[in-house]
């Protein structure tokens, strides 16, 4: 008999999606012999076996690899065999040397666990942390890699006999799921009422679906963070909502129970749905129906709804319960310009005045990751807010760049750490104009240069002199290049779609020009090496400067009064564009 033996060094996001167990059932069913272990650049596979087999574990290894897998290179070389000729086995993860693996997102509740929850001969029957392999927290409790539970949030739950056994069976789905827990041995809920008081007694998702009937705002900790949550039927619900956070007009976000009540409230595309119903699960822009039934104050004057269903098994759980709405406000748990809270001791403190009660547990979050927002353009998604459920995968490049930190722009900011041919996105930070989300944002810097272990050797940053992200920047004693704001978004979407060069009509907003000047409107023939400047809108006044920027009205006026419209200019309520 021919006898091969092969060493396999596999990158991409192979950690914390059952890639082990699934490498495990396919040397054994094949007849191999050897081994698979995590180590800081992905895995690392040894097989040993007739040539034959050798080759169907090759070609199989990526055509039926998990879904939550990704794989971005595939290196083998031959390798001497040793050991005993069938025994396939998954070591311990090698945790030396420098690390280079990707860390998986966090992910929806699968089918196989939603059925547990709800299967009353189950033994996690309505448990709101289940999970397994190809669901749950991930980027939000992973502290460092490998990707094992001493690492994450959760190596304050020591497993049960019954989760030890599903963690240490390959042929369980269970199999080495970090997060695994049950009722005996894991996270658990509880209630804190507006007050502050926490009651001894009670089902806390009990107390949270009678307050959610009753019409009243609650505090949710998710996977993330939290959320603030309301009927979206009750308009003057969602109005003391706005008025405690303090946003008269900005949409609102919802969660619907599932997808039939989301067709029922939207128009929803074969894309759409698609995307609802991803492992992402982000929030959707969708055109609302008339007379859906909501509350007209959800987005006032705007045709789209962002709305999604439910992640994870306490939103499952929750609308199960007899008199919740089956569509809730699921807005940011924040105030107003500020990052998410993700503490339950932190959302006691800047949450307090917003909610009526808080649904809360006690399972860590490192990092705090908002919800992802996209929009279906010509029949493909359209990213407004990449965040949960993407991050912190990469894009792939199509060239290869040094250790680099791109920190972003000044509203809306993510950041972004590459190597080779890697460029890792933050999660979404938001507005750099106060002192609590640039504190996210070093924070989050830190925290990501140190999961990847990626130390930068140089910083790439926005030319505007006053940008927080610029400042930062400066002071990391490190090579700064500067790249125009506008460019930089032609840019990424070249990167985006593999493109070298472009014609990019780049609509964004102002931005700073080499001239000294304020550039917005721009035509640009860029590549990713220089651009050259082939037109753009006639300047306007900036009445505010960056203010108008983030009010778009002040723009509107000053082009009104530009084109002698001042009559029209005076009839425009200010009190409603404003807001």
């Amino acid at each position: 008999m021919n006898r091969q033996a092969r060493e396999i060094e596999i990158g991409g996001i192979v950690q914390g999606v059952g890639f082990r167990p699934f490498v495990y059932r396919l040397a054994t069913r094949l007849g191999l012999a050897g081994y698979i272990t995590n180590t800081g650049s992905g895995v690392v596979i040894k097989i040993a076996g007739p040539a034959e087999a050798v080759d169907s574990f090759l070609t199989a290894l990526r055509r039926d690899a998990p879904p939550l897998a990704r794989i971005d290179s595939l290196q083998q070389r031959p390798a001497a065999a040793s050991g005993p000729a069938t025994v396939f086995v998954i070591r311990a993860s090698d945790g030396r040397g420098r690390s280079t693996t990707q860390v998986a997102p966090d992910t929806a509740t699968c089918a196989d666990c939603l059925r547990e929850i709800f299967n009353p001969e189950d033994r996690r029957y309505g448990y709101p942390f289940t999970n397994c392999t190809n669901c749950g927290p991930r980027y939000t409790i992973i502290r460092s890699l490998p990707y094992d539970r001493p690492r994450t949030t959760m190596d304050a739950f020591p497993m049960c006999p019954a989760c030890m056994a599903e963690y240490k069976n390959p042929h369980d789905r269970r199999f080495h799921a970090q997060p695994n827990a049950c009722a005996d041995c894991g996270p658990r809920l509880s209630w804190q009422a507006g007050d502050g008081s926490r009651p001894a007694a009670g089902d806390p998702l009990a107390r949270a679906a009678a307050a959610l009937e009753n019409g009243a705002i609650i505090g949710i900790k998710g996977l993330g963070g939290f959320h603030l949550a309301v009927s979206a039927y009750s308009a003057p619900a969602v109005a003391t909502l706005r008025r405690r956070k303090n946003r008269p007009a900005k949409p609102l976000a919802v969660m619907a129970r599932n997808l039939q009540t989301a067709q029922r409230l939207c128009h929803v595309t074969p894309q759409e749905e698609e995307l609802l119903n991803s492992y992402s699960r982000p929030i959707v822009l969708l055109k609302k129906r008339r007379a859906a039934g909501l509350a007209e104050n959800l987005a006032p004057g705007m045709a789209e709804l962002g709305v999604m269903l439910p992640y994870t098994p306490l939103h499952h759980l929750l609308f199960a319960r007899p008199g919740v709405p089956d569509c809730l406000v699921m807005t940011s748990g924040n105030p107003a310009g500020e990052p998410l809270c993700k503490d339950n001791t932190e959302a006691g403190q800047r949450l307090a005045a917003f909610g009526d009660g808080f649904l809360l547990h006690n399972r860590g979050i490192h990092t705090r990751v908002d919800d992802s927002v996209v929009r279906v353009t010509a029949g493909k998604p359209a990213f407004l807010r990449r965040s949960r459920g993407y991050a912190p995968a990469p894009v792939r490049l199509g060239f290869e760049l040094p250790p680099l930190l791109a920190v972003g722009g000044e509203l809306k900011n993510s950041f972004c750490l590459a190597r080779g041919r890697d460029a890792f996105m933050s999660q979404h930070i938001g507005d750099m104009n106060n002192p609590a989300t640039f504190d996210f944002f070093t924070e989050t810097v830190e925290r990501l240069q140190v999961l990847l272990e990626i130390e930068p050797r140089l910083v790439v940053a926005d030319p505007h002199p006053d940008y927080l992200s610029g400042r930062f920047a400066e002071q990391l004693g490190l090579p700064l290049v500067r790249v125009q704001h506008h460019w930089a978004h032609a840019a990424s979407v070249m990167a985006e779609h593999g493109l070298d060069q472009a014609l990019a009509i780049v609509l964004d907003g102002s931005g700073f020009g080499p001239d000294g000047t304020v550039w917005g409107g721009e035509i640009l023939q860029c590549s990713f090496h220089a651009y050259k400047r082939l037109g753009r809108l006639a300047p306007l006044p900036l009445p505010g400067g960056d203010q108008a920027a983030r009010q778009p009205w002040r723009m509107a006026l000053a082009a009104l009064h530009l084109a002698g419209i001042d009559e029209a200019a005076a009839t425009v309520n200010l009190g409603a564009v404003a807001g």
